[in-house]
């Protein structure tokens, strides 16, 4: 098989979360390790940090690896899904894995597959950790795909493990309460590996202390060490000001990532270099300055209120979820601009009506899908809209919809495309 050929295969072949939903979710590592054991294991051969969390796991395993790159370590980075290219998912130094490498894998294990019948991200996880072990990384940013506990990546023994936040998604699979959430996502805590916990709630702090006192993990919750007390944007720039516990002077960061829910990310990213700094990784404050200033350049990373085109602006966004919708609008609200036009598509199994309640009445609204099975038709969008008095009209995919929303808006207005990572993903 050619490269084209070898996805084509991975992607018709192997059940695929983001083209049917739950009914490719393994909840169980047998596949995972069986895959492994037939590798050799490649799991054990390098150093590797782990991260879950509803919201934000993306942009702090960017943020760490950026970091970890600019300290002068060869760096794993595994996550998902991808927007345009299969290969985003394994990088090593901001590098796609090779098309040979995808090629050659595949060749090997196809026998396997065809045996045990794995899911496209069992396979995809197996991947990457054989392509860390032959690259030799130092160590790995590895992000969970969902959940943690039964989570495909969840094999490995990290040197950090990383909880950004917990709120209301995939609870068909995880839980119908905070705390189930917070209970399947604590499953990534390791025996005597500390844990970073970025933002809690009450209802789940209970849970991870539980958690971290039957591993024996040192808990850090990183809300408590450290305060964002102040940001602006300049130059495409996020510039935050951050106070830390105990200590009297305060910090300037720069980020390359604008939106300002990365101010609470920061945060979780701070509290992780600390505590990798005492487990002897080399990360001062000019390494960490540095990387943060260059996250998209060293690691790749998209659709994060990325901006994509100016008067009038258009953004996109990943936000797919009730939390994630809720700080786009919060960011939203302290943008500039004439009107706005959203542009959006979303998926079946999410809270659509709650996450469609939260957006604003004001705006001039293009609903749509990505072209995937879980798609809420355009149609069925527009149905599901109407009785919030959300108005617009319905279009057949994204492109069409943003050239539309170009030809309506001013050079002053907004357009903003969100609702799901694989309609962010179709944006040519």
């Amino acid at each position: 098989m050619d490269y084209p050929q070898t996805l084509d295969y991975l992607f018709s072949r192997l059940p695929m979360y983001s083209r049917i939903g739950a009914a490719a979710y393994k909840a169980n590592l047998t596949n995972t390790i069986r895959l492994c054991k037939f590798l050799d294991d490649p799991q054990n051969c390098f150093k590797s940090i782990h991260i879950t969390g509803t919201n934000g796991k993306g942009s702090v395993s960017h943020m760490l690896a950026s970091i970890l790159q600019t300290a002068g370590y060869t760096t794993g980075l595994y996550t998902s899904p991808h927007l345009k290219d299969f290969r985003e998912r394994i990088k090593v130094n901001g590098t796609m894995i090779q098309e040979d490498f995808v090629i050659d894998f595949t060749s090997k294990i196809k026998p396997l597959i065809e045996e045990i019948e794995p899911s496209f991200f069992e396979i995809t996880v197996a991947m990457a950790f054989d392509y860390f072990a032959k690259q030799k990384v130092d160590i790995a940013v590895i992000e969970v795909g969902l959940g943690g506990r039964l989570d495909s990546t969840n094999i490995i023994h990290p040197e950090l493990s990383i909880i950004t936040n917990i709120g209301w998604d995939h609870m068909n699979m995880l839980g119908d309460s905070l705390e189930k959430i917070a209970w399947e996502k604590a499953g990534i805590i390791k025996e005597g590996i500390p844990v970073v916990i970025g933002e809690m709630l009450p209802e789940t702090l209970p849970v991870f202390k539980q958690a971290s006192k039957d591993k024996n993990a040192p808990l850090s919750l990183a809300s408590q060490k450290r305060q964002a007390i102040n940001w602006n944007w300049e130059k495409h720039e996020l510039f935050v000001e951050v106070a830390e516990e105990h200590k009297s002077d305060h910090r300037i960061f720069h980020l390359d990532l604008t939106g300002i829910y990365q101010t609470r990310n920061l945060l979780t990213v701070l509290e992780a270099c600390s505590q990798l700094h005492s487990l002897g990784w080399k990360l001062d404050d000019n390494i960490i300055h540095q990387g943060l200033k260059q996250v998209k350049k060293l690691t790749g990373l998209h659709g994060r209120w990325e901006s994509i085109h100016s008067s009038p602006q258009v953004i996109l966004d990943v936000a797919h979820n009730m939390d994630g919708i809720r700080q786009l609008v919060n960011q939203v609200e302290v943008t500039d601009y004439r009107e706005l036009h959203i542009i959006i598509g979303m998926v079946k199994d999410k809270e659509v009506e709650k996450m469609l309640a939260l957006l604003p009445k004001e705006a001039h609204y293009y609903f749509t899908k990505a072209h995937i099975p879980r798609a809420i038709p355009e149609n069925e969008l527009v149905m599901k809209a109407f009785p919030l008095h959300l108005q617009g009209e319905s279009w057949p995919d994204v492109n069409s919809a943003l050239e539309a929303a170009l030809q309506k808006a001013d050079p002053e207005d907004l357009i903003l495309i969100c609702g799901s990572v694989f309609l962010v993903g179709e944006v040519e």
